[in-house]
């Protein structure tokens, strides 16, 4: 089985490529680079004291369950670093020795758009989204949802890639018992997405699973990214959750 995974490059992400690289045949990775210090590095974040405190306590958690991981088994992964917000300047041609797999999973790149994200919906991708859709979509989605004192609502969708923005048809949620922190809980959520959606695969059960589309009316918050500001991070650290 071949795979193609868009991503980026945080050890989550490595974590999910060295899941994948363990039983595929081949797999193509499309890796989106950006800072690795969030907070204290300007880039999809602001640089601040107060964004470098959160995401130090997002790292260490992130640390605690991905245990610093690296991409292991080269000789099976075709691997394309580009840098974050680049993937939509490539056209079909450019990444064809990458889009000849079996499955296609996005999580963590950016936003696709144009004859990417058309070719890619013709291919039944499925997109791993940090969120509890239809309830929250968009930006920061577990944050908002323990924000807005909804800790039942933190976990991930796993749902067809759609041309909107975390909106495909959903095939199913995937959850975590471990609440020790907000930091913990919300990063254990994404360790079990991947291995769900990995076991899913070698089984080939996803491909019995049915997409049900999703009820709009049940949407709770679609957040932006300029709403994740210094002051919405000043009012978490104050609530009790």
């Amino acid at each position: 089985m071949k795979i193609t995974l868009f991503t980026s490059n945080n050890i989550r992400h490595n974590y999910l490529i060295n899941l994948l690289s363990e039983f595929s045949e081949e797999l193509n990775v499309i890796q989106e680079c950006g800072t690795i210090f969030p907070g204290l590095v300007p880039g999809h974040y602001p640089k601040s004291d107060i964004f470098k405190n959160y995401f130090e306590k997002v790292l260490q958690a992130q640390n605690k369950f991905f245990a610093n991981s690296h991409i292991k088994n080269m000789k099976k992964i075709n691997l394309l670093p580009i840098l974050f917000g680049d993937l939509n300047k490539c056209s079909l041609s450019f990444l064809s020795n990458f889009l000849k797999s079996d499955i296609y999973i996005v999580h963590g790149s950016s936003y696709i758009k144009g004859e990417l994200v058309d070719f890619l919906i013709k291919k039944k991708t499925i997109n791993i989204h940090m969120g509890v859709s239809p309830y929250y979509r968009g930006c920061d989605c577990n944050f908002w949802a323990l924000f807005d004192d909804n800790p039942h609502l933190v976990g991930s969708t796993i749902h067809m890639l759609s041309k909107g923005l975390d909106s495909g048809s959903i095939l199913y949620h995937a959850m975590s018992k471990v609440k020790s922190s907000p930091f913990d809980y919300t990063m254990s959520t994404v360790k079990s997405a991947f291995h769900s959606i990995v076991e899913k695969i070698k089984d080939e059960s996803i491909l019995d699973l049915k997409p049900e589309k999703q009820d709009k009316l049940k949407e709770i918050r679609y957040s932006k990214s300029i709403e994740f500001n210094e002051k919405a991070i000043n009012q978490f650290f104050k609530k009790k959750i």
